[in-house]
C-alpha cells in the first residue's frame, strides 16, 4: 500500500465499507426496469462513456433493448467472433484481458504482482479438485464495463458439477486486483468443473460489486438469491450436460472475472498471453500438451 496515492489508498478502503451486497441487489432491480425512453437514454450514455461497439451486436440500436439486463448480455452477430478451429487448441473463453497466467506452483495462483491466492480457498475446499489441479496451469480474464458479458466454452466438454459459494462482492478491475489481497478466492462464484479430452477443466465465473447476477445455459440464473451455503449440483447419465468448443455456458449481467484451471501436463497455454493482454473470446488460449 505504501506506494500507491492517498486517494488511491481511499479507493481501498472504500471496497471494504462501502454496502456491497445492497448495492448489487439495487443494481439487479435498476437493471431489470423497462422505462422506455428513459431506459434507452441511460443505455446510449453508458455504451458512450465506455466506447462500446455496437456494430457487432445482433441488435445496433439501443431502443431495441428493453432493460439493461437485455443491453448488458446482448448477443453478437454471427461470426463477430469465429472460434479457432485447431483441433489441438483451447479457446478464451471471453472478450476481456488477461489478468494473470501460468503456472500453478504447488496450490498458489498469481492474483497480481506480489498476491498469491490458494486452490484451497478458490475450490471451496473441495479436496478432489484442489488434488486435481496442484502444478496445473490457469488463466485469468478480466471483463470491463464495455466488455461482451458471455462466457463460452474453451473447448468440447461435459458438464460434471456445478459449485456456488457465496462470499464478498468486492470490485475486480485489475488496480483492486493488486491492492486486495486473495480477491478472487472471496468474492461469490460459480464453479463449473467439465470433463474434456484435455482432462477436467475448471471455467470460474466471479461475481463482482453491481454484478448482479451470474447464470449458465443449463440452469439459468444463479444468484439471485444468493444463498448462505456452499450449494453444490452434480450432472450423471439424463442430466448430463455436454457442450461444445465455442458455445455459450453462461453470463455475466455486467462484467467481472473468468478463472480456467488445467490440469498438470494437459494444456501449454499460449506464448501470446501475459497480463494485462486485450483477448477476444474464440481466440487460443492454450495448447495440448
Amino acid at each position: 500500500m505504501n506506494e500507491i496515492s492517498y486517494w488511491q489508498r481511499l479507493k481501498v478502503a472504500f471496497q471494504y465499507v462501502m454496502p456491497q451486497h445492497y448495492l448489487t441487489q439495487f443494481a439487479g432491480w435498476f437493471a431489470k426496469q423497462k422505462w422506455g425512453a428513459v431506459t434507452h437514454l441511460a443505455i446510449k450514455a453508458f455504451a458512450k462513456k465506455y466506447n462500446i461497439d455496437m456494430s457487432i451486436a445482433q441488435k445496433e440500436q439501443f431502443n431495441q433493448y428493453a432493460s439493461f439486463n437485455e443491453f448488458f448480455i446482448r448477443p453478437l452477430k454471427e461470426n463477430a467472433r469465429p472460434i479457432n478451429q485447431n483441433p489441438t487448441a483451447l479457446c478464451l473463453p471471453a472478450d476481456g484481458r488477461i489478468s494473470e497466467c501460468g503456472h500453478i506452483d504447488d496450490n498458489r495462483l498469481l492474483q497480481a504482482k506480489g498476491h498469491f491466492f490458494r486452490l484451497e480457498d478458490l475450490l471451496a475446499e473441495d479436496k478432489e479438485l484442489i488434488e486435481a489441479f496442484k502444478n496445473g496451469e490457469f488463466a485469468t480474464t478480466y471483463l470491463s464495463p464495455r466488455d461482451y458479458h458471455r462466457v463460452h466454452m474453451p473447448c468440447d466438454g461435459t458438464l460434471r458439477k456445478m459449485i456456488y459459494v457465496p462470499g464478498e462482492l468486492f470490485s475486480v478491475n485489475p488496480f483492486l486486483a493488486r491492492h486486495i489481497p486473495n480477491l478472487f478466492a472471496r468474492n461469490e462464484r460459480v464453479i463449473c468443473v467439465f470433463d474434456t479430452e484435455f482432462g477436467t477443466v475448471v471455467q470460474i465465473l466471479v461475481g463482482a460489486t453491481i454484478t448482479a447476477s451470474i447464470g449458465t445455459t443449463w440452469a439459468g440464473v444463479i444468484n439471485p438469491p444468493r444463498h448462505n451455503e456452499v450449494k453444490t449440483w452434480t450432472y450423471e447419465g439424463e442430466s448430463a450436460v455436454k457442450l461444445l468448443k465455442g458455445q455459450e455456458m453462461g453470463w455475466f449481467q455486467l462484467g467481472s472475472t473468468v478463472i480456467n484451471l488445467f490440469q498438470a501436463n494437459q494444456v501449454r497455454l499460449a506464448d501470446h498471453l501475459s497480463a494485462d493482454e486485450p483477448v477476444r473470446m474464440g481466440e487460443i488460449l492454450a495448447y495440448k500438451h
